[in-house]
């Protein structure tokens, strides 16, 4: 915690106390720096270390843009659309504004904070019951200004919060952006998933409808039984009555992704190209290490400005425990119609000391509610960073997992349709039963729905695994944070200015209490 120098005397002062007022002693409170999480000191990445160590393509896009590796324009196009269009995308813009206001707010105290313009006409009159009435007219007009000079740093330390205030909003918009591509991606990978699952309902429904025909065919001309008409009936109405559960689960979920793009609900009929083909692509290189790509992560980034936002309100609470410094003056001219009336000018001006030294009480228990705050956002801190490295762990885990099963499921369909071969030719033949057919369509199905389920997890963990990485929201910082026609309304309701068209800090970007300088320190 910085404080003023005392105790200085002779020739110096002078010079030394204009020298404060002009420009304030350093700001009183903590320094911000930024926090270690001590439980990942030695995290090496879990099972993400797995994935970064095995030899892969060249990713076919930068990280900031994860999604075009699955090499889809439809889904490329969709993404930009969501993050540009999103609602809650759109309301996280408007809460930068908000952080741009109330920044400018908390800068405009290092001028003059008091700025009083007044003035008056009064008309006044007497009746005399002998004489002539009178009537008189007074004018006045006057100005008063203070300005607390920011001896202590409380307006700096403000300015300071604010500005850490203004990059979490930043933050959390990035995480919005972020957020809507995973959102966008793993919606689009379920409907691709959905329709080729409802494609192989439908043939194996038709292979169904086959083996019922048949056996009925040969139970009219009496050399089969009834329990296998009725044992493949039960199984093609069983196949059939599935397909209207899938139908309902892709129209839900392409009514999930059309509001998501701010659409009425329905089919997106640009995703009429590219029908049952499951988007899939390898891991990208992940250059950086855990701990580095953790802290580029934008929840985490949101926590850790919101922490040098509350560091520097202590600050703030602690410069209420000293002396408040002003210049006040003022300046007034008065006048009457009366004639040969002197007109006054009054002026005044001087400093003026605000000290509440009966207050200290509460205001040094202010100081410990902000340190408490502090502490708070510390611990919360500590958990998201833990949290983000959890989430990337479980998704490397899943990537893994999922990616290993479908080769073998791949196997294990190719086996069961040459299984359904064998039983078939052994049935016409008179070498099995119908069971053994009905057995082998049954595996068959049931094979082909997993590996469909496990190719759309793959599709699914690798979007959840980019998403835990932090990415995709580094192309959002060169739009607009609004669109021209919400441009132009907002500027007609009120005075924006250049706020509205100020363009985002570039993804690299810090407030000036985090800087490494700031740091060393």
């Amino acid at each position: 915690m910085r404080r003023c120098l005392a105790g200085t005397t002779g020739p110096r002062l002078p010079a030394l106390a204009a020298a404060l007022l002009l420009g304030g002693c350093a700001a009183v409170g903590p320094d911000f720096k930024r926090p270690e999480v001590p439980a990942l000191a030695g995290w090496s990445g879990g099972s993400l270390a797995t994935l970064t160590a095995e030899k892969r393509e060249r990713p076919r896009a930068a990280g900031d843009e994860w999604w075009r590796n699955f090499d889809d324009p439809v889904l490329d196009a969709l993404v930009a659309e969501a993050q540009r269009a999103n609602p809650s995308a759109r309301t996280a813009g408007m809460r930068i504004l908000e952080a741009r206001a109330q920044l400018a707010i908390a800068g405009s105290l290092l001028y003059p904070q008091q700025q009083q313009l007044t003035g008056t006409v009064l008309r006044t009159g007497t009746e005399a019951s002998s004489g002539p009435d009178t009537v008189l007219t007074a004018y006045s007009i006057g100005v008063g200004v203070g300005w607390e000079i920011d001896f202590w740093g409380r307006f700096r330390r403000g300015i300071e919060a604010a500005d850490a205030a203004y990059f979490a909003s930043i933050a959390q918009y990035d995480d919005l952006q972020v957020l809507v591509a995973a959102q966008t991606a793993s919606y689009y990978a379920a409907i691709r998933t959905l329709e080729l699952r409802l494609t192989i309902a439908r043939e194996n429904a038709a292979l169904q409808k086959r083996s019922l025909e048949i056996t009925e065919r040969l139970f009219k001309h009496g050399t089969d039984s009834e329990l296998d008409v009725q044992q493949a009936k039960s199984q093609y109405l069983s196949t059939l009555a599935s397909i209207p559960q899938l139908e309902g689960s892709l129209r839900q979920t392409q009514n999930a992704l059309s509001v998501l793009l701010a659409r009425p609900p329905g089919p997106l009929p640009e995703m009429a190209e590219g029908r049952e083909r499951i988007p899939q692509a390898g891991i990208a290189v992940v250059a950086d290490m855990p701990a580095g790509m953790l802290r580029r992560r934008p929840d985490v980034r949101a926590a850790e400005m919101q922490l040098a936002a509350q560091s520097a309100l202590i600050g703030v609470s602690v410069a209420t425990l000293y002396p408040s410094i002003a210049l006040v003056g003022s300046l007034g001219v008065s006048a009457t119609s009366l004639s040969g009336a002197p007109r006054t000018l009054a002026w005044g001006i001087g400093p003026s000391l605000l000290w509440n030294v009966f207050d200290h009480g509460r205001l040094s228990n202010e100081v410990l509610v902000q340190d408490a705050r502090f502490q708070a956002l510390y611990e919360q801190y500590q958990g998201t960073v833990l949290a983000a490295a959890r989430e990337v762990d479980d998704a490397a885990a899943g990537f893994v997992a999922n990616r290993d099963q479908v080769p073998l499921l791949e196997e294990a369909v190719k086996a069961a349709r040459r299984s359904l071969d064998i039983a078939t030719l052994q049935y016409r033949e008179g070498m099995a039963g119908f069971e053994r057919v009905l057995d082998s369509q049954r595996a068959l199905f049931s094979q082909q729905e997993r590996q469909i389920n496990a190719m759309g997890n793959v599709a699914q963990s690798l979007v959840t695994l980019y998403k835990a990485m932090g990415g995709g929201w580094q192309q959002a910082r060169s739009r607009p944070l609004v669109d021209d026609a919400t441009r132009g309304t907002m500027a007609e309701r009120s005075e924006w200015h250049d706020l509205l068209a100020a363009p985002l800090p570039p993804p690299d970007a810090a407030p000036p209490q985090i800087t490494p300088e700031r740091e060393e320190r």
